[in-house]
């Protein structure tokens, strides 16, 4: 297994956050230990006959301060070229960049750069305003943008642009693990020389009729508090019905120690292992055992040169779904033998709803602002927990002060994809 060099290794520099709680990490991460929710009615279309009406919408600037408004990143001709996805990923990268106070201007350095975005779905809303302008005026009405507005790779490939990043780029298109795979990929290109900075993380923009619809029709969504949207998520709680559908985006800089420091730039936590596997089982739903993500876990701990006990936290993929969230907690007790309330193990979809691809960054940046603050992040809507999940401390409802050394952070996707990422304290 290749390994990073103990003696000199990869951290985050940089860190940037679109989300349902707001624009930027310290605004997100302010209202998510608070136990804040972003789920909100869904009012980007008529959600009649979906079963599901809300949604964790990133809230726009003129209904929150710290909201989005593209014009703050995007030139205003740019705008229309790019699906939502692409204007979150490009506002989220500009925080990691500035914060990371990386702008390479000479050609090596941005031969040096990657870019790495990762996405579950790509632009979908593009995809299905395209199909209607067919069907009510004609193929001749359709933009010349189209087709580049929606490419899951035109984040990565707008980033690119923009900064001059001019070394490796890519997009895993794994489903809900598709930003924490981007990160471990950032990371390997690192490792094996081929970049010396990677700006990694996943973006979605998928909020639309297509991806609710779909979402509704396989039975994953939660119907059960339309009229109680804050309440809906609740990730290892009894009354738990299906996960609520979210966007946004998630960006971090990651590089050697010794490349931050010859620059001058601050490390803020240290990116210590990364582990992904197949489950090889079914299309949507994991073993119940959680066998594959165990073997995520593991190839991560074992990367970061630590045992499963000094793992303090661990952010969990937990969605909201009863076999989903059961199968992960299978795994973990699986992975962290002997261990009880004594492993803080929460989830934040609790709190925003499930950001698909942009999840597994969103909650990479989760872990590194706890490891940072020694705040742990609650799992909010935790009412009754099921009996299970219940032997680890669920951080219920509140956040919690605890200094931690180490932190997990998981994602699975659909086609059996795990992802596991763990983060260490500088």
């Amino acid at each position: 297994m290749l390994k990073p060099d103990p003696s000199d290794p990869i951290v985050v520099t940089g860190m940037g956050v679109v989300s349902p709680l707001g624009v930027g990490v310290q605004t997100m991460w302010s209202r998510l230990i608070a136990g804040r929710s972003g789920i909100v009615q869904n009012d980007r279309f008529d959600t009649t006959g979906f079963g599901s009406s809300i949604a964790g919408l990133v809230p726009s600037k003129a209904t929150d301060p710290n909201g989005f408004d593209p014009v703050d990143f995007i030139d205003g001709k740019d705008i229309k070229k790019m699906d939502l996805f692409i204007q979150y990923a490009i506002a989220a990268t500009h925080e990691a960049l500035e914060q990371a106070n990386w702008h390479p201007t000479e050609l090596a350095d941005q031969q040096a750069t990657a870019t790495i975005i990762g996405s579950g779905v790509g632009g979908s809303p593009v995809m299905g305003r395209a199909f209607e302008i067919i069907q009510t005026k004609g193929a001749r009405r359709l933009s010349p943008f189209t087709i580049p507005s929606f490419l899951a790779n035109l984040a990565a490939g707008w980033l690119s642009i923009l900064h001059s990043f001019r070394g490796p780029i890519g997009t895993p298109v794994t489903a809900c693990a598709a930003s924490a795979q981007a990160i471990g990929d950032g990371m390997r290109l690192i490792m094996t020389g081929e970049a010396e900075v990677a700006v990694v993380g996943g973006a979605e923009g998928s909020v639309d009729p297509i991806s609710v619809g779909g979402f509704a029709a396989s039975r994953a969504l939660a119907t059960s508090f339309n009229d109680r949207p804050t309440e809906a998520s609740r990730p290892f709680d009894k009354g738990h019905d299906g996960f609520v559908l979210s966007e946004g985006a998630a960006v971090l800089v990651i590089e050697k120690l010794s490349h931050a420091r010859a620059r001058g730039a601050t490390p803020l936590a240290i990116l210590a292992g990364y582990g992904t596997s197949a489950d090889a089982y079914h299309l949507t739903s994991g073993s119940p055992d959680g066998a594959g993500a165990q073997v995520a876990m593991r190839n991560a701990l074992t990367m970061a040169g630590i045992d499963q006990s000094q793992i303090g936290y661990v952010n969990a993929h937990a969605t909201s779904t009863a076999v989903g969230d059961a199968a992960e907690i299978a795994g973990l007790s699986a992975v962290f033998v002997g261990r009880g309330k004594d492993l803080a193990v929460s989830s934040t979809k609790s709190a925003t709803g499930h950001m698909l691809g942009a999840a597994g960054a969103f909650e990479a940046v989760v872990s590194v602002q706890a490891l940072r603050e020694g705040v742990l992040p609650p799992t909010i809507n935790l009412e009754d927990p099921e009996e299970e999940a219940n032997k680890f401390d669920l951080v219920a409802n509140a956040a919690k002060t605890m200094s931690v050394d180490y932190a997990l952070s998981n994602s699975f996707g659909f086609g059996g994809v795990n992802a596991a990422l763990v983060f260490g304290r500088i």
